[in-house]
């Protein structure tokens, strides 16, 4: 299967460069580049592509707000935020938008082509980096001030394990509890998240800023 894909950058280096990165790719063929969020949605139906890399600072509509119409209009469109922004509230907000994945722009091919058939088989992907720095802060307790879900101490060591990409056997090692009582956990979770998998907990865990 050949994975389609388009890039969203200002920077007509970063554009080539990327395009360059993935050419020899056999399972990957480049369809479109787009130097603005304009040339993005007046191409993207035609080009029709599985993956979008999408900058945030783009001239005309940021990449946040580009996301959620595009993810409006085009469901299917896997986006995957590829930026040089670090800080944790552009990735809360490009993550509760739906988009896909984040990556720094100094990720290198073999992240950039896990990241891809990461999200392709339903699953969300979070840089390394990004994803240390939503954890630290995670290590405070969780209350309930009315917004958040009141989840107990250890309901939070599991979800923090789950952002983690822990197997339900190393949950169980990690925190020195059964598997089944790991199950558990995750199933209360589930339940005071409203979330119906472990993408959903992470994407709705990020928005009530519980990670």
């Amino acid at each position: 299967m050949i994975i389609k894909v388009s890039i969203t950058d200002d920077h007509e280096m970063v554009l080539q460069g990327i395009a360059s990165m993935l050419s020899d790719t056999p399972e990957l063929d480049v369809v479109g580049l787009y130097n603005n969020a304009q040339e993005t949605l007046d191409n993207i139906e035609k080009d029709h592509p599985d993956i979008l890399f999408l900058d945030i600072n783009l001239p005309d509509i940021n990449g946040i707000d580009l996301s959620k119409r595009l993810l409006k209009n085009y469901p299917e469109l896997k986006i995957i935020a590829l930026t040089n922004f670090e800080d944790i509230s552009f990735v809360k907000r490009m993550l509760k938008n739906g988009v896909h994945g984040y990556l720094l722009k100094n990720t290198d091919k073999l992240d950039l082509i896990k990241a891809m058939k990461t999200v392709l088989s339903g699953e969300l992907f979070v840089q390394k980096d990004i994803q240390n720095k939503l954890l630290t802060q995670s290590t405070q307790t969780t209350v309930d001030n009315g917004l958040k879900p009141n989840l107990t101490r250890r309901e939070h060591d599991v979800l923090v394990a789950i952002s983690e990409e822990l197997t339900t056997q190393e949950i169980s090692e990690k925190l020195f509890i059964s598997p089944k009582t790991v199950e558990t956990h995750r199933m209360n979770i589930m339940s005071k998240l409203g979330a119906k998998n472990s993408v959903g907990i992470i994407k709705i865990a990020i928005e009530k800023q519980l990670l």
